[in-house]
């Protein structure tokens, strides 16, 4: 029986000996009850599935369905990679069901919080075809930004599917369904992202940004690639960094950068003021946006870039 069902449970059985103490303290007259007696609210039973930061609550949700409820233990617009996990964190994970994180190092803290827990994990990014960093002191890791690549995610969606269907085997044929439609989405968004470049000029097909967070991305749509740091966990634009980049921007003529919303544009903007790029704008990398905000979901995430990038490539107007 998954936790859920145990809580919900030991809910009815708490109210039944409630309800039947109070009955032993009563007179033998039947009281009226009054007519706005209010109904209690159905105990949801449903496995629990926690997953570390919004992007893939939202993924793992869309293959999930009706059938479980899927939470982030991050907040929308946390910084998933040197998050740090609270006792309110933990009691959350002791009740989940089972809980899936990225893996290939964005989670540095995930091994130590998981430690002691009897929860079973899944790791979404098992199985993808890696990039390794390439340069600074991060180069050689496997950059962990898998899902930025359509093509990637559908492993994710295989992956979890199958964990679901281990999980709650009666829906096991919903959750295979539910991946399918899913991974349709993403074929059309890699269609999307390739007409986008295709209209960029092929010597302006250069991405610049803040992370290293898009190498997923740009190998897909056969974007060059620069960035000021490699990964949020240790932002810093060095002197060294920023004049690489600097001369990229101006050694390919490069139209416009980027930066991502978790962190300051302000080193950036300092690369602009050397060179004749424009500001491109804001990309979404590792948090979804609130309901009514650019990104609430990952395809608004994957479609809102892919849209700003060939804006700044081409001088349009993305969404």
């Amino acid at each position: 029986m998954p936790k859920s069902a145990r809580r919900a449970a030991a809910g009815v059985a708490t109210a039944v000996v409630a309800a039947l103490a109070l009955a032993g303290c009563t007179p033998a007259t039947t009281p009226t009850p009054p007519a706005t007696t209010p109904t209690p609210p159905a105990a949801d039973d449903r496995p629990v599935v926690l997953t570390t930061f919004t992007v893939l609550q939202d993924i793992a949700q869309n293959v999930a369905g009706e059938h479980l409820v899927v939470q982030s233990l991050t907040k929308i617009g946390a910084e998933i990679h040197g998050y740090e996990p609270t006792p309110g964190d933990v009691r959350r994970a002791q009740d989940a069901d089972l809980i899936i994180d990225n893996g290939l190092g964005l989670e540095a803290w995930f091994a130590a919080f998981t430690r002691d827990l009897d929860v079973p994990t899944v790791v979404a990014s098992e199985g993808v075809e890696t990039i390794a960093i390439a340069g600074g002191e991060a180069a050689g890791r496997v950059n962990p930004h898998a899902w930025m690549s359509p093509r990637a995610t559908a492993i994710y969606v295989e992956n979890i599917a199958a964990a679901f269907a281990d999980l709650d085997p009666d829906n096991a044929a919903a959750y295979a369904a539910n991946a399918e439609t899913y991974t349709a989405e993403l074929d059309r968004l890699d269609a999307e992202l390739a007409a986008a470049v295709a209209a960029i000029p092929a010597s302006e097909r250069a991405l610049v940004t803040c992370e290293g967070a898009f190498s997923y991305l740009a190998r897909d749509a056969g974007l060059g690639e620069a960035y000021l740091w490699p990964v949020n966990a240790e932002q810093q634009a060095t002197p060294r960094s920023t004049g690489d980049v600097i001369e990229y921007v101006r050694d390919r003529d490069v139209p416009a950068v980027f930066c991502e919303s978790t962190v300051s544009n302000e080193a950036m903007l300092r690369v602009t003021e050397e060179t004749d790029a424009a500001y491109g704008g804001t990309l979404y990398v590792d948090s979804l946006s609130e309901p009514d905000g650019p990104v609430p979901t990952y395809l608004d995430l994957m479609g809102h870039d892919i849209d700003v990038i060939a804006a700044g490539l081409t001088g349009g107007t993305g969404r």
